[in-house]
């Protein structure tokens, strides 16, 4: 199974490759746009998957799977620590 975590445009590099924040956090990487059959524009939202993105997403779909990332983690930290 692959997870995929949203990531957000930051830069554009050329015509084919972005910059991309990971989630909410401050790791970024180089993903190709080509791909997609629209060039985003900084502040989109995609899914990346092998270095290439797939999908564009909307804000609030965005936030959606963050926060269910999130409530994920939450809930495998406490699994752990009643372990």
């Amino acid at each position: 199974m692959c997870l995929a975590i949203p990531v957000q445009v930051v830069e554009l590099q050329g015509e084919t490759m972005a910059r991309v924040r990971v989630g909410d956090s401050q790791t970024f990487l180089s993903a190709s746009t080509m791909l997609l059959p629209e060039q985003p524009k900084i502040g989109d939202y995609l899914i990346v998957h092998a270095g290439f993105a797939m999908h564009a997403l909307t804000e609030e779909e965005a936030q959606n799977s963050l926060a269910a990332f999130r409530e994920l983690a939450e809930a495998l930290r406490n699994e752990n620590a009643a372990g």
